[in-house]
Order: structure tokens, then C-alpha cells, then sequence
């Protein structure tokens, strides 16, 4: 009868031990492995300021374009941010084909009308598909260097 205690005391323990660990193995991952978002995402973030590559000192020639045409009150501070944009979707709503809210937000159809706007008279040869790349960000420069 001996040996089948000892047995029977042996599997239990084991079974306890493989139990616990289990959790402590489980536990582990979950702490080691916290839920985290993609890195990359097909959403377009919200930028404080967004500057598409220019220059401080280019960005305040920009603001002070949009005070004296497109009724900009900030700052000139050379900080591209919502209420600058706001102003650039004005002009860019009336002349060069944005349709979508007056938001700030430097969105797809914002940067499409902007190309546009680019194309027509400031060397952007580029397509209008509403991503800032280098060819926008160049002639957005020349934009910003005239005014």
C-alpha cells in the first residue's frame, strides 16, 4: 500500500506544480505582451502644427499671406497650426476645388486642393493625390518664399 501513496502523493503535487506554473507562464505573457495599437495605421492623424517642410521664417511669410487675404487673426509665429489652416482651406475652398469642412486639419482634400493650387503656379509637376511628398513640399517652398 506504500508505494500507491507515494504514487498517488507524487501525481498531486506534480499536478499542482504544473498548475502553477501554467498561471505563473500565463501571467507572465500577459504582462509581457500588453494590447498595443499597429504601427502603422491607414488613419491620417491631427497635427498641432504642421509646417509641410517649411521653415519657421518661411511658414511666418505664409500667416502673414493669410492675415492680409484670407482673415487669419494668430499669432505670426511660423507655426502652421489649425487656424492657420483654416484660413489656407478658405482661400482654397473658393479658387482651387476643396469641398470638405473648414477644419484645420491638414487632410487629404486639403493637400489635393493645395496641389492644385501648386500645380498651377508654382512648379508642382507632380499628381494631385493628396499626399505631401518632396515634389509638394519643394514647390509649397516657392509658395511660401514669394509671399
Amino acid at each position: 500500500m506504500r508505494p500507491n501513496v507515494w504514487t498517488r502523493t507524487l501525481v498531486s503535487v506534480s499536478a499542482v506544480v504544473g498548475l502553477a506554473a501554467g498561471s505563473l507562464a500565463t501571467a507572465g505573457t500577459a504582462f509581457a505582451a500588453p494590447d498595443t495599437k499597429p504601427a502603422v495605421s491607414s488613419e491620417v492623424s491631427v497635427l498641432a502644427v504642421n509646417n509641410l517642410g517649411l521653415t519657421v521664417a518661411e511658414a511666418k511669410k505664409v500667416q502673414g499671406w493669410l492675415k492680409q487675404y484670407w482673415g487669419y487673426t494668430g499669432a505670426i509665429d511660423g507655426q502652421l497650426g489649425t487656424n492657420s489652416w483654416k484660413a489656407f482651406q478658405r482661400c482654397l475652398k473658393q479658387y482651387w476645388g476643396y469641398n470638405d469642412a473648414i477644419d484645420g486639419i491638414v487632410g487629404p482634400n486639403t493637400i489635393k486642393a493645395l496641389q492644385r493650387l501648386l500645380k498651377a503656379h508654382w512648379g508642382y509637376t507632380g499628381a494631385i493625390d493628396g499626399i505631401a511628398g518632396p515634389g509638394t513640399k519643394a514647390a509649397f517652398k516657392r509658395f511660401a518664399n514669394a509671399h
